[in-house]
């Protein structure tokens, strides 16, 4: 026997073990702690922090690079769409507005006026000597015809009619591609013009929505540039709930999905909201999801970037058989009155409940395991 029990060491040694970590659980539970399930609702619900942003909440950037040379607006002042709000001093563009503007009045209809006069003039006078020799030709191809006259006057007069009207038609082609010229150089000043207002509006930073001012972030005389936040602008009364949810839970969030808020500026008191939006990509930094939400019940006064703490209910059952947490072992066992390990099945869990779909009913007597 003593040479066959070594090898059966092992067993014992696990045996052993089990008896120990079960009696962790059984017998060193507190008798006066026993319980019944209950019948009752249960709710479960996503954690997600974040903050509050107004309605086309923006960062405003001015395409251009320079000195602040005026700023138009205060913070706290209402804006509408194309409202100035401050203007970046930029020598150059002036310069070149300035230039564009030389050069469309320079190349206008208006300023061209005398070249198409004088090209007119030349038509006309092209047109009434045209008429004459025109008209001698005639009268002298009459007398031609009467073998009247030289060959040689004949010939003359039907030369200096054909000389004036290749005169007069080239008069009427000179006018008609200098007015071409000048349409087209008139309209290409006034487009180059526009560009360089376009250029020249780039250094006036302007409203995109109608709103509010809620932040002016640099002052009169400092240089900015492209990549730097000049102002925030949003919405003046509207309000949203920015919210990031883990990875873990994004999964459970749906649109309409009812939210509760509770903010440390109405410490407290809780709010309600509603999921208005998930979007569908992961920060793969913060491992998160952000998912917007609109209040249906709202604090009397809100404004951007306050914090807050959010719980989405992701499911609500009523009439469910639930037991507290602290009496559920990894999630899947209980110990019954008699110190027995019995094995159930969950449902939905929260903080505080769990609910028991098989392994016990309403009348199993549970006690409090301690570890």
């Amino acid at each position: 026997m003593n040479k066959r029990f070594p090898e059966h060491s092992n067993y014992f040694l696990i045996f052993y073990s089990t008896v120990f970590c079960l009696s962790m659980f059984s017998c060193g539970s507190d008798s006066d702690e026993s319980i019944k399930p209950e019948i009752k609702s249960i709710t479960e619900s996503v954690y997600a922090s974040g903050n509050i942003k107004a309605v086309d909440q923006y960062d405003a950037f001015t395409n251009a690079s320079g000195p602040i040379q005026e700023i138009f607006v205060q913070e706290g002042d209402s804006v509408s769409i194309g409202t100035p709000l401050l203007a970046v001093f930029s020598e150059r563009e002036k310069l070149s507005r300035e230039n564009a503007e030389i050069a469309k009045a320079y190349a206008g209809l208006q300023a061209n006026q005398s070249r198409l006069r004088d090209l007119q003039l030349t038509i006309d006078v092209n047109k009434s000597k045209m008429q004459n020799d025109s008209l001698l030709y005639v009268r002298q191809k009459a007398l031609h015809d009467q073998n009247i006259g030289t060959e040689v006057e004949f010939e003359q007069r039907k030369l200096n009619w054909e000389n004036s009207k290749t005169a007069y038609e080239s008069a009427l082609i000179r006018y008609n591609d200098l007015k071409r010229e000048i349409e087209f150089n008139s309209n290409s000043a006034s487009k180059n013009l526009a560009i360089s207002k376009v250029l020249e509006s780039d250094y006036v930073l302007k409203s995109k929505i109608n709103g509010k001012v809620y932040a002016l972030l640099k002052e009169r005389g400092e240089m900015v540039t492209p990549q730097v936040v000049l102002a925030v602008l949003g919405s003046a009364d509207k309000f949203l709930l920015e919210l990031q949810v883990d990875e873990y839970d994004i999964a459970k969030v749906k649109v309409g999905q009812e939210v509760s808020v509770s903010m440390d500026s109405y410490k407290g008191e809780v709010f309600k909201a509603v999921v208005t939006k998930v979007y569908p990509i992961m920060d793969t930094q913060t491992k998160s999801f952000t998912v917007e939400a609109e209040f249906s019940i709202a604090p009397p006064q809100l404004y951007p970037n306050l914090s807050l703490e959010a719980n989405i209910i992701t499911e609500v059952k009523e009439n469910a058989l639930v037991i507290p947490r602290g009496y559920l072992i990894a999630d899947s066992l209980v110990i019954n009155e008699n110190e027995d390990t019995l094995r159930v099945k969950t449902g939905i869990k929260n903080y505080q409940f769990a609910e028991i779909l098989e392994g016990i009913d309403a009348s199993t007597v549970l006690i409090k395991p301690t570890l």
